[in-house]
């Protein structure tokens, strides 16, 4: 098997030093490194992939893909597959934090109203005691607790939130309470199966934030964003898959258009022009991260000489843009 590149090295290192990216973000990492756009090479960018994947799976390691629930983005993220004790230890987060994050999950994913978020309050009242697993199950097993839980205070609690939220384990959702963050969703896909969490019967995903269906007495669950989906044509079947009730349209869904937000002819040079200064900035910090991390020069020369040719590049587009709009301009003064 042919080692991995330098391309493959820079996309891992972007992840692994900056945490998951949205697919925005990461697309932009794979242009400057490659000089081809995902959306374009589809195929290259899946190769790319799946090469990365095959090294990975030595180490125990995956490169993947995750939805974040609460916004209907795609992330991209390094995740450990091996959930043996040993990996346990390489966390940063003491027992009693570990113990409170499970505490915080159970009580996203038990929460009844389908939003997979609770108050602020709620979190910080989340007890401890109820992940430990006490061996002897005696009537004594409360006095029998590790002081560092029976002692975890409020403001630990308090500090703790605040790191796993930084840490992208937990998010504060648009609604102002707290979810699970992009980590969990990519760490804990496997989790989520093994633990009976309800599926949505379009993606087949765990449902955190989803949408039940207005039948009572019918169990399916939708994502917001399978929703908009499955009924994004005028005319199509608005029937649950289940029980065949009519789903109720959601706030904002969209009357079937898909056009209303298709950039016109006169905003696509501007669109360019973002898109050009996206993958600018992107090879800027790239350039600096391997500087920290102390690449070989003959790696820094390829990233500098590929950034000054698109540079000209975008350059000379720019210039035949130019012209062509004047000319255009000119056609129209004389008519």
């Amino acid at each position: 098997m042919a080692p991995l590149t330098w391309r493959h090295h820079t996309l891992l290192q972007a992840l692994l030093t900056r945490g998951p990216l949205s697919e925005r973000q990461f697309h932009d990492v794979f242009a400057a490194v490659s000089g081809k756009k995902p959306a374009t090479h589809q195929q290259l960018f899946n190769d790319t992939l799946l090469k990365i994947n095959k090294d990975l799976a030595y180490l125990q390691f995956e490169l993947r893909a995750c939805i974040n629930q609460y916004d209907g983005m795609v992330y991209y993220g390094i995740v450990n597959n091996t959930a043996d004790e040993e990996s346990k230890l390489g966390t940063k987060y003491s027992v009693p934090q570990i113990a409170f994050y499970k505490g915080l999950l159970e009580a996203i994913l038990h929460e009844t109203g389908n939003d997979g978020s609770i108050t602020s309050i709620d979190a910080l009242n989340v007890r401890l005691d109820n992940q430990v697993i006490i061996v002897d199950g005696s009537q004594d097993s409360q006095s029998r607790l590790p002081t560092s839980i029976k002692n975890f205070s409020f403001s630990q609690k308090e500090k703790t939130l605040n790191e796993l939220i930084q840490d992208r384990w937990l998010s504060n959702t648009s609604t102002g309470k707290i979810g699970l963050g992009t980590r969990s969703f990519l760490d804990l896909r496997s989790w989520f199966r093994s633990n009976d969490i309800p599926s949505c019967v379009v993606c087949n995903e765990a449902c955190i934030k989803a949408s039940g269906c207005p039948n009572e007495g019918c169990n399916v669950r939708i994502h917001e964003y399978c929703l908009r989906k499955k009924f994004s044509q005028r005319k199509a079947s608005r029937a649950c898959p289940g029980c065949g009730t009519e789903w109720p349209r959601q706030d904002g869904e969209a009357d079937g258009d898909d056009n209303v937000n298709e950039p016109g002819e006169d905003e696509a040079p501007s669109a360019n022009r973002s898109s050009k200064k996206r993958r600018k900035r992107v090879k800027a910090e790239l350039v600096e991260e391997n500087n920290n991390a102390g690449p070989s020069t003959a790696v820094l020369r390829r990233t500098l000489r590929s950034a000054k040719a698109e540079a000209v590049e975008a350059a000379q587009e720019a210039s035949s843009a130019g012209a062509s709009q004047a000319t255009r301009a000119s056609k129209r003064r004389k008519k």
